[in-house]
């Protein structure tokens, strides 16, 4: 079915704020922003047939500019935390905003998520795609370079939402994007996600320090509650006193998915027994962050009036490792000049 572009609201300023749905032949729907080229919906059927809207979002505008959360936002140029706000590349020293304790959060305090981004429709092979594009300036938010960003969106038959980043800069810099969509299976307004389950392919995760900053090694799974290696209930030892998820408040730390030469595997994945509704995550990427909504503040008024409290859903970011630019034994972010950075990751919805 073609693409449907309704008006979502309007910004402070007056700017309009348009939506864009995609619907497949099951009549799944995926509806998406071009206020920061946000996830906005996400309509799948449970077991019985009815229609659950699994993300976290907003009907207003305006709540995005300032959701700490990042509820379907893209981030870029660069995803998660870099230690110090500052990094070095080409023997010059960059400084980043200070939004996270001393590090840099998610590129800010200049979100794209903020940023209205230019949306076109084209036919695929494998459905409908939406590609929402931005031009960043040299020094955007502190990075070199005069970027073109491309990210597109396809809905396909097989209930895939298909996220593809593109990137091409006129000098070396950093490239690392993802989405920080949350998801509840069991639908957005139904609470705390935590009885849910999930599954992680990695046998190494990055600890951090109490600031979320990796500390540079790959430490085992095995034998802590960040074995997701077979299916485990969310919050079963999220709150059981070991150092990593205390510090963070929950899980937010990055898998080391395990290696796979550069091609798209699965990944991840989460269920809701009671709906019926998993999720399926593949990346050709060498990390994932598994956040559980820790940090949403409670209160917070989303769609349809539904009030989010605090782990009302988690995320999986697929990423090059947090603060990846300063550690060495960590995969490079950085993308040469001219050259293409492109990556995908693959979120496809199953009925169990």
């Amino acid at each position: 079915m073609p693409c449907t572009k309704s008006q979502f609201d309007k910004l402070p300023d007056g700017r309009e704020i348009d939506k864009y749905t995609l619907v497949n032949s099951n009549g799944t729907e995926a509806s998406f922003l071009n206020l920061g080229a946000v996830w906005n919906e996400m309509k799948v059927k449970d077991r019985d047939g009815k229609t659950r809207d699994v993300i976290l979002g907003f009907d207003r505008a305006e709540p995005y500019l300032t959701d700490s959360a990042f509820f379907g936002a893209v981030v870029g140029r660069n995803a998660n935390r870099i230690g110090g706000a500052r990094f070095t590349l080409n023997g010059k020293e960059y400084r980043l905003g200070v939004n996270d304790n001393a590090n840099n959060l998610h590129s800010g305090p200049d979100f794209y998520r903020n940023r209205i981004w230019q949306v076109r429709t084209e036919e695929t092979a494998e459905g409908e795609s939406l590609v929402f594009s931005l031009e960043s300036p040299d020094m955007d938010q502190g990075f070199p370079g005069n970027a073109k960003i491309e990210v597109r969106y396809t809905l396909t038959d097989q209930d895939e939402v298909r996220i593809q980043y593109d990137m091409v800069c006129d000098q070396d810099t950093v490239a690392n994007f993802t989405n920080h969509c949350y998801f509840n299976l069991a639908g957005q307004e139904s609470g705390p996600a935590m009885s849910q389950e999930v599954w992680i392919d990695a046998d190494y995760f990055t600890p951090t320090d109490e600031y979320s900053i990796p500390t540079g090694e790959l430490a085992s799974v095995k034998g802590t509650p960040m074995d997701l290696n077979q299916w485990k209930v969310i919050g079963e030892e999220i709150d059981c006193g070991y150092i990593q998820l205390s510090q963070a408040g929950g899980y937010d730390h990055n898998w080391a998915l395990k290696e796979s030469g550069g091609a798209s595997r699965l990944v991840a994945k989460a269920r809701d027994k009671e709906s019926g509704i998993g999720l399926e995550v593949y990346t050709d990427l060498p990390g994932v962050q598994f956040y559980t909504g820790n940090y949403i503040v409670p209160g917070t008024v989303g769609k349809g009036g539904a009030v989010y409290e605090k782990r009302q859903g988690y995320c999986f970011e697929t990423q090059y490792f947090p603060n990846a630019v300063n550690e060495k034994n960590f995969q490079s972010p950085i993308v040469k000049a001219g050259e293409r950075y492109h990556t995908e990751t693959i979120y496809r919805f199953v009925t169990e």
